[in-house]
Formats: C-alpha cells, sequence, structure tokens
C-alpha cells in the first residue's frame, strides 16, 4: 500500500523568486483541492534558503532537485520537501539537473556539464566535450541529450559521458512522445530524433521559437503520448499567448494555433508541460505588462482537444520558472 506523501498527487512549481526581495521558492497544486499552497520549500525549511534565481528542477528516485543559477543547489525529499543535502558554492552558474542512475547525476551549468554524486550529494568531475553555456537536459536509453549554447545539442553515451553526436542548430529541447522519439526544435523547425540511431528529421513550425538563452530556462517544447506542444514566446523567450500542437506525420497541425491563453495574460518560465498521468496540457502565465503585473499569477489546464478546462489564480510575485509533475 503506497501511503501519499505531503506534495505528492499533484504539481510542483518551481519559481525563480523575486530579485532583490526574495530568494527562490516552491508552490504546489493540489489536484481536488484547486488551490496553490504557496512557499512549501521554506514552510518545510524555515531556517534555509534556495538561490537566486531558482530555475530548474527535477524528481528522480524520491528526491526533489532544485537548481538556482546562484547560489547552492539543493536536494529535497520529493514527498516531504524536507531538505536532505545542498551544495554550496557550485563550479559555475546552474542551470539544470538530471538523474542517471540510482548513484549519478549531471548538472548543466554557465561552463558545461558537471557530474553529481548522489550517494553524498557532491560535484564530481566536469564532463569532457561539453564547454560554456549548457542547459537543458534528457536522459533517454544509452543517451544523455544536452543543450548547448553554442553548439546546439550535444548527444552523450550514458555509459562514459563520450561525446557521439552534435545537432548543430537546435535551440529548445527536449521531449519525448510514447513511440520514444525525442523532439527538440531550431528557429523555425520542430526536430524528431530517432532515440536508437539518432537520425532526424524535420518539419517546417510556420513561426519563430524564441530563445531560452536570454534568461535561461528550461524551454517551452512539452509533449505527450501522441503529440507535441509549444508554447510560442516573444523573441526572447518569454511572453506570448499561443500554444501550437504538433501531431506527428500531420505538418497541417501546426497551421494555426491549438489554444491561446486568456487575453491579458501570457507565458512565463518554460510556459507549458503535459501531464500523461492525466492526459492534460499545464501552463504558467501572468498577466501582461510590467511592475505589478506579475503579482498575478495563472494556472491553466487544457484537455488535448484545446479546451480550458480549469483556471486557477493566485497572488505574489513569484515569475514561475517550471512545472513538475509529482
Amino acid at each position: 500500500i503506497h501511503v501519499w506523501g505531503k506534495y505528492e498527487q499533484g504539481i510542483i512549481l518551481i519559481n525563480e523568486g523575486w530579485f532583490g526581495h526574495d530568494n527562490g521558492n516552491v508552490n504546489f497544486f493540489r489536484y481536488g483541492r484547486d488551490t496553490v499552497e504557496q512557499m512549501i520549500y521554506k514552510g518545510a525549511n524555515p531556517d534555509k534558503e534556495l538561490g537566486l534565481t531558482a530555475q530548474h528542477g527535477a524528481v528522480f528516485n524520491n528526491k526533489l532537485y532544485i537548481v538556482s543559477k546562484q547560489g547552492p543547489f539543493v536536494a529535497t525529499d520529493a514527498r516531504s520537501l524536507k531538505e536532505t543535502g545542498r551544495i554550496e558554492n557550485m563550479p559555475a552558474d546552474g542551470r539544470a539537473f538530471a538523474g542517471v542512475d540510482a548513484t549519478t547525476g549531471i548538472v548543466s551549468t554557465s561552463d558545461g556539464i558537471y557530474k553529481v554524486n548522489l550517494t553524498n550529494f557532491t560535484i564530481g568531475a566536469k564532463v569532457d566535450g561539453v564547454e560554456g553555456e549548457t542547459g537543458s537536459l534528457l536522459v533517454n536509453g544509452d543517451y544523455i541529450f544536452t543543450q548547448s549554447q553554442s553548439e546546439g545539442a550535444i548527444i552523450l553515451k550514458k555509459s562514459d559521458f563520450t561525446v557521439v553526436k552534435k545537432l548543430a542548430d537546435i535551440g529548445q529541447g527536449f521531449a519525448k512522445t510514447g513511440d520514444g522519439s525525442i523532439w527538440a526544435t531550431t528557429d523555425d523547425q520542430l526536430v524528431k530524433i530517432n532515440p536508437t540511431t539518432l537520425d532526424t528529421t524535420k518539419v517546417a513550425l510556420g513561426f519563430s521559437m524564441g530563445s531560452s538563452w536570454f534568461a535561461w530556462n528550461d524551454g517551452t517544447v512539452t509533449a505527450g503520448n501522441d503529440a507535441v506542444y509549444i508554447a510560442k514566446t516573444q523573441a526572447w523567450g518569454a511572453g506570448g499567448d499561443e500554444i501550437y500542437k504538433y501531431v506527428p506525420g500531420n505538418a497541417a497541425s501546426l497551421s494555426a494555433p491549438w489554444a491561446k491563453i486568456h487575453t491579458g495574460k501570457e507565458f512565463y518560465g518554460s510556459g507549458a508541460r503535459f501531464n500523461p498521468a492525466r492526459n492534460e496540457l499545464v501552463v504558467t502565465a501572468i498577466q501582461s505588462g510590467y511592475g505589478q503585473n506579475y503579482k498575478y499569477n495563472s494556472l491553466y489546464f487544457y484537455d488535448p482537444s484545446g479546451t480550458l478546462k480549469k483556471t486557477v489564480s493566485y497572488e505574489y510575485f513569484y515569475f514561475p520558472a517550471l512545472i513538475l509533475f509529482n
């Protein structure tokens, strides 16, 4: 019998934090209660702080790993959010984390990728062949897919971290559909990567992707079992209000937006993530404009037809970075 933890069966929201006021923090949306529980990391760890800006998180082997651009890299119990470890000083500004196996993870930074010893939660050796700004990560099958500002996508062999392939024009990634395909984007194309051969096929998007590098976030490409979803942002990787859905094999599915969020709202952070367990797309948005507008947050829930099922609003200057399902 599985006894649900305090922060299971819901959505973990990693927040950047309010620059000059608050460090990063974590909120939680609980299914069935339809409210956002705020500042849960702080509630579980009143004497501790995340870094600034908290930008990425990943649930792996019952731990939640939280990466900040400046400040500590933190591990918590994924069910209680109680901190279990921290790396106070990173070798470079943190970006993203992915688990590789029971004892090893990787963290991307502003200067390459580093191994992480998950047993004692310490930073290990830098991965050879990956330099400079790195971002999004996906561990799948025999490979590790990494986002590089200078080289596009760098694909590593999972067994020994050697570079096996580079895809020069990749801008954002990575998402996985039910058939195992890995998806990424160039400036104006959607790229399907075969998970075994690493061969690629491309589909014209019909619009330009924003860059996730201006103020790095994990990108706005996500996937369900049988479709890829993209929150279309402004060129600088934020803003925008249109969601596109690509059905593999059907180029016409990209000819018009699949959904549009409420007037006066715009995407923030990674914008959208698909929850296969509930067959729904979840979107983070803020009120358009500057200043006080950043205080007004919305979560939108869409079914696969593009119908808006639910809107949940909450207030504070959180600056939502990433949606995680736990």
